[in-house]
């Protein structure tokens, strides 16, 4: 039995006239669409796009060449612009200085000392029977100062007496019996030796004796006097001090670079710390160093007859030594130069500052008298400070102070 395909019993339907119609439709507008873009992505050259590029390789090819130029042909005109000009000359101010004559002198602060100054002591010991004096009374040499009890001295010049006597007789018996004979020479040399031993008893009371008195080694003024009657002194014990202001000595100490300035003889002028002003006299110098301070002692002798200036006051010394040619300065226009050293600067004839190291001779309260410059120089008043040694400058004179 043959089979036949089964079938739905419907007939497919054929596309309408109207379908094709929308589908030709449809097919036009897709295609008018694609045409349009197809139109849209046509490049089309412009000609003055081209014109802008080749001014613009012809300018950069331009600046190129330029730059390289100045490599190949270097002109004057270019080194001449790079170089920097001289910077023009400083203007200062100057002053013309002349030397002249100026005295030195070697200052220095020293202490008044008495010319003469001793501690009383006592030679015996015993007691006090008198004080003749006050603390403060000016004596002169030998004048008594106190004097001793000479009751125990003259009990031992009687005792050394009547020793001295004995041993005497004793001496003189030996001799005589030694002469005839009866005696040894022994016993004779024993009476000399008790002899020769009474005798220094008797000079040692007798020295005793001048003892009991105190007395003035010199002219001068009773500084301390502890000493009262009936006192109880014993020997060697300080009873007072006497000391001698007329003269007065200065006391300097003197550095080792200015030894050879001082020698003497020389005046000095003296200010002591009163107000005191006096003239005195170089009277020693020192020719040891101290140890502690490698400085020279000098001293000076001022007249004090009156004794209005008290010892152990400060005073000031000004010795001159001595005279020399300098410039007198202020100290503004001091200056340093690069290494330190202390000095002037100075214009010269040719406009061009020097530097002249200098050293101070005196100063005052108003300058300084300096040595180390030509007889007369134009000193730079105005203006140091921004110049330097070897510098051309336009100087003008400084005005003068009113």
């Amino acid at each position: 039995m043959t089979g036949k395909p089964a079938t739905t019993g419907k007939k497919p339907k054929s596309p309408s006239a109207a379908d094709a119609a929308k589908s030709k439709e449809r097919m036009t507008k897709d295609d008018a669409a694609a045409h349009q873009m197809q139109q849209e992505l046509v490049f089309t050259s412009d000609k003055g796009a081209a014109r802008s590029t080749w001014i613009a390789a012809f300018l950069v090819l331009a600046i190129v060449g330029w730059m390289g130029s100045g490599f190949i042909f270097p002109t004057e005109k270019a080194s001449s612009v790079a170089r920097r000009e001289d910077p023009a000359p400083v203007s200062v101010a100057v002053t013309n200085s002349v030397a002249d004559t100026v005295t030195q002198y070697y200052q220095a602060e020293g202490q008044a000392l008495p010319d003469r100054d001793t501690k009383l002591r006592a030679e015996i010991s015993g007691d006090i029977a008198e004080v003749l004096v006050v603390k403060g009374q000016d004596v002169k040499a030998g004048s008594v100062i106190a004097r001793f009890d000479p009751t125990n001295n003259e009990a031992d010049a009687k005792r050394a007496a009547e020793e001295l006597a004995r041993v005497q007789r004793e001496f003189d018996n030996a001799e005589k019996l030694l002469e005839r004979g009866v005696a040894t020479a022994d016993r004779v040399v024993q009476a000399r030796a008790a002899l020769a031993s009474a005798q220094a008893q008797v000079i040692a009371v007798a020295q005793s004796a001048k003892a009991l008195t105190i007395t003035a080694p010199f002219d001068g003024r009773i500084e301390t006097l502890d000493l009262d009657a009936g006192e109880f002194v014993s020997s060697g014990a300080e009873v007072g001090r006497l000391v001698d202001i007329t003269p007065l000595t200065v006391a300097i100490q003197v550095p080792q670079q200015s030894l050879t300035r001082l020698a003497v003889g020389q005046t000095a002028k003296v200010k002591f710390i009163t107000g005191e002003e006096r003239e005195g006299t170089v009277t020693f110098v020192g020719s040891a160093a101290a140890s502690e301070t490698r400085t020279f002692l000098a001293e000076i002798e001022v007249a004090n007859e009156d004794g209005a200036i008290p010892a152990g006051i400060s005073a000031e010394v000004v010795i001159p030594t001595g005279e020399v040619v300098a410039h007198f300065l202020t100290a503004s226009i001091v200056s340093l130069d690069t290494s330190g050293t202390l000095g002037v600067k100075t214009v010269n004839a040719d406009k061009v500052v020097e530097f002249f190291p200098i050293e101070i001779v005196r100063a005052q309260i108003d300058g300084l008298w300096v040595t180390g410059l030509p007889e007369t120089v134009d000193v730079i008043t105005v203006g140091q400070g921004y110049v330097n040694d070897g510098e051309t400058v336009v100087p003008s004179a400084a005005e003068k102070p009113q």
